[in-house]
């Protein structure tokens, strides 16, 4: 029997090892996937990266910049997606204030390196309790650092002009999951809250005792999470 594939969407500077756990804990029902971003500079390439590989039907989980990815292949090819899990995310474009700081977090990056970028990017991502962790910053660190500064650019270029996906919210018809940490700083339970009352039957799940990277910070609460979705 043909098991139901399951795009995993990793977030800004992440790669396959931001889903190892949910790969590992799902692989026996679903059929997981991940594609990174790097060399990519916008949503729409993103989105058809994707697209690109996938099959004619098939759900997404997008986790940070992953899920505006997602919310961008909903926009192009919502007959091809089953269902649909927004994590640690948001709908909206870029703030008025949001090129300066993300351009200087580019600047540090090409000037220092990628280890000077996560020494300051990283922390504020991680609940208090996990700043300090070597078993979770650490590999996260080495992740941050298997990219490069011009990696960090193409995908802060495509984030700094994404489109507005708020409109799209309402038109949303599929299984939708909308999850977040509980101490997410960066993408909050209200704006989680906001884009689940948005959508159609969405489900909110929070998960406790996490900041944004809740698939490293909480893998087994989002794992279970993640297989209720899918077996909607």
């Amino acid at each position: 029997m043909t098991r139901p594939v399951l795009y995993l969407l990793p977030g800004l500077l992440c790669d396959a090892y931001t889903f190892e756990k949910q790969r590992a804990a799902l692989s026996d029902e679903f059929d997981t996937r991940v594609l990174d971003f790097f060399g990519e500079n916008s949503m729409t390439s993103m989105a058809e990266k994707v697209l690109d590989h996938a099959p004619q039907a098939f759900s997404v989980c997008g986790f940070s910049m992953g899920g505006r990815v997602a919310l961008r292949m909903m926009a192009m090819a919502p007959h091809r997606i089953q269902r649909l899990c927004l994590l640690d995310t948001a709908a909206t474009p870029a703030a008025p204030d949001e090129p300066a700081k993300r351009r200087q977090l580019v600047e540090l990056a090409r000037e220092r390196g990628m280890r000077a970028l996560s020494d300051v990017w990283l922390p504020p991502m991680l609940h208090p309790d996990h700043r300090g962790d070597p078993a979770i910053a650490g590999p996260l660190t080495d992740m941050v650092c298997r990219a490069t500064p011009d990696v960090f650019a193409g995908q802060i270029h495509a984030l700094l002009n994404r489109p507005d996906a708020t409109p799209l919210l309402p038109k949303i018809k599929c299984p939708t999951l909308v999850a977040v940490g509980r101490q997410d700083e960066w993408a909050t339970v209200g704006q989680h809250e906001e884009m689940a009352a948005a959508i159609p039957g969405a489900t909110l799940e929070i998960i406790e005792d996490s900041g944004h990277f809740t698939p490293v910070e909480q893998p087994a609460a989002l794992s279970a999470a993640l297989r209720r979705w899918m077996r909607l």
